[in-house]
């Protein structure tokens, strides 16, 4: 792996554990000798995140739409920064860029990528790791309704297993480094822009 992207809030959370634990994620990807991908913000997990892989001499790559660098919370001080017409565009370089897909602690933007990146490795777009940092229990609930789902018969076991669980930061590139993609039907989707 090179890059690692990070999804995670804009928002600092209401616990200073999401601020130490989004410090601590970029710090460890760079102490393993990858880059960060991210959204490109300043602001919150997102801005912690970037600081911290940066203070660590890291690659940091934010991926931005031109929307939010005009409200004026994109990171001017990255290695790059990427501006994009649109959140589809931003997603598919995510991809594009990255080789494994962290997802901290976050809100509706986190769970969105969250989802998408899973659907795409369902559909073959990708055969990257995906994790969720499931710091002091956040992600439980969302853990037990992707159960409820399988039982349900909505997801197929062998791709409610594609979703990677850490419980610390220091567990994340382990369970990264371990994971084996899926056995799928013949078929392939290519990313739409």
């Amino acid at each position: 792996m090179k890059r690692i992207c990070v999804y995670c809030g804009s928002n600092p959370g209401a616990r200073p554990i999401y601020l130490e634990a989004a410090r601590e994620v970029g710090r460890t990807i760079v102490e393993a000798g990858m880059g960060v991908v991210y959204g490109g913000a300043k602001v919150g997990c997102m801005g912690a995140v970037a600081d911290a892989a940066l203070g660590a001499g890291g690659e940091v790559i934010g991926v931005i739409p031109h929307g939010l660098i005009e409200m004026e919370v994109a990171h001017m001080g990255l290695t790059q920064l990427e501006a994009v017409d649109s959140l589809h565009e931003r997603k598919a370089r995510f991809e594009t860029l990255s080789d494994a897909f962290i997802v901290l602690p976050g809100g509706h933007g986190s769970h969105d990528e969250l989802f998408e990146t899973l659907t795409w490795l369902q559909l073959g777009i990708h055969d990257k790791p995906v994790c969720v940092l499931n710091l002091d229990g956040y992600y439980d609930l969302l853990l037990a309704h992707m159960d409820h789902c399988e039982q349900e018969g909505f997801v197929k076991p062998q791709y409610r297993s594609t979703l990677l669980v850490a419980k610390t930061p220091a567990d994340l590139i382990p369970t990264l480094a371990a994971f084996t993609a899926p056995e799928r039907p013949n078929w392939r989707v290519k990313p739409q822009p």
